[in-house]
């Protein structure tokens, strides 16, 4: 029966082309919208990914986000190296810069200065050169992506990458490429140059306050909660855990950004004219195909037969387009990815797409149920 079932599905090809192709436009749309948000919001807190996992942050206690620099004092520092509990903090200088190119146009830059003796917060993929390069006189390290588009240089009507050795102006100040990084997509896209503390505090106009962030390591057996409110309370500077200032980044930008609305809206739109196609084509099959189930109950199959039968073409139905949706995300993500584009695909989001198509499938299944149920045998001969 249940081979009759799936040979009734495919029998109308022009019905199963219309579900299928419904369900795997819902699947599509549904999967590809979130993995496109996920990639927009790490893109926010991208800096943190390639800083690394130290234990605690610390930073002027009015800061909502990463790229909401509030400058301390540099006595800030020792006062954080006297609290209870910490093994050893580093200063992070997080800022922008002007680079110029040769063709005279200028182009802005992060700049972030690590400190000069460990090194602390720099790239942890390194293309070409390494990281202790930085110690060599008016060093800087740039992430390949900056160095191959926004900071190319024009030779001959061409454009040329940045490359290990070129010399680049920054803010009238002579710095020299040693390394190239691999560093995660920025929410800005703007090219990332690394450089040590003292060396960025030069580049800089001079300031009062150019102490971007703390990064604190505790000693072992200290508990991150507990320290960070010593912190608190002996400095009044804010201090953040990994999760904690990663958190605090997206809940600003989900906030004060319509990004959420807008996805959510078009997620939904998905969701529903996907549904409403596919379910009012489905019930449109079974309607259609109710005097094959008259002939079937007149020959003696049950109910339970019957709906077993209804069930099993909306599953194989939402499966197949499920599977067709899923896999253009695939090849979608495959063909377009690149510089300026990031998917994040974590796997709670294809599993929640497929709870959200079965549930269309089998609910429209359990409304034709109800017609195929109800239906009289002597339908069959009515002419």
């Amino acid at each position: 029966m249940l081979s009759i079932a799936l040979k009734m599905l495919t029998g109308n090809r022009g019905k199963y082309f219309a579900i299928v192709s419904s369900l795997a436009f819902t699947s599509f749309v549904m999967t590809q919208q979130p993995a496109t948000f996920m990639g927009i919001m790490a893109r926010t807190y991208s800096f943190l990914t390639d800083t690394g996992r130290v234990d605690l942050w610390v930073m002027d206690p009015k800061v909502q986000f990463v790229d909401d620099i509030k400058p301390m004092q540099d006595t800030k520092l020792y006062a954080v190296r006297g609290v209870e509990g910490v093994e050893w903090a580093v200063p992070l200088y997080k800022g922008s810069i002007r680079a110029r190119l040769d063709n005279g146009t200028f182009q802005n830059c992060v700049l972030v200065g690590l400190d000069d003796a460990s090194l602390i917060g720099g790239p942890a993929r390194m293309v070409e050169g390494q990281l202790a390069d930085l110690r060599r006189s008016e060093s800087i390290i740039v992430d390949i992506d900056g160095a191959t588009n926004r900071l190319a240089r024009t030779v001959n009507g061409e454009r040329v990458p940045l490359a290990v050795g070129d010399v680049v102006e920054l803010n009238d100040h002579r710095a020299t490429v040693v390394g190239l990084s691999q560093a995660s997509a920025s929410f800005q896209s703007l090219p990332i140059v690394y450089t040590t503390y003292s060396r960025a505090k030069a580049f800089v106009p001079a300031e009062r306050k150019l102490l971007s962030f703390i990064l604190v390591k505790l000693r072992p057996g200290e508990d991150a909660h507990a320290v960070a409110q010593r912190i608190r309370a002996t400095t009044g500077l804010a201090a953040y855990t990994w999760d904690e200032f990663r958190n605090l980044t997206l809940h600003y930008f989900l906030k004060n950004t319509g990004i959420l609305i807008n996805f959510g809206l078009s997620i939904t739109l998905a969701f529903l004219i996907g549904a409403a196609i596919a379910g009012q084509t489905f019930y449109a099959f079974t309607l259609e195909n109710l005097r094959h189930f008259g002939v079937l109950k007149a020959l003696g199959a049950g109910n339970w037969t019957l709906a077993w039968m209804v069930l099993l073409q909306a599953v194989v139905a939402g499966g197949t387009g499920y599977g067709l949706g899923a896999s253009a995300v695939a090849l979608f993500s495959n063909f377009v990815i690149g510089a300026n584009f990031r998917f994040l695909l974590i796997w709670q989001i294809p599993a929640a797409v497929l709870a959200m198509v079965l549930l269309v499938c089998v609910t429209t299944a359990l409304l034709s149920i109800r017609r195929v149920v109800r239906l009289e045998p002597a339908v069959v001969f009515k002419s």
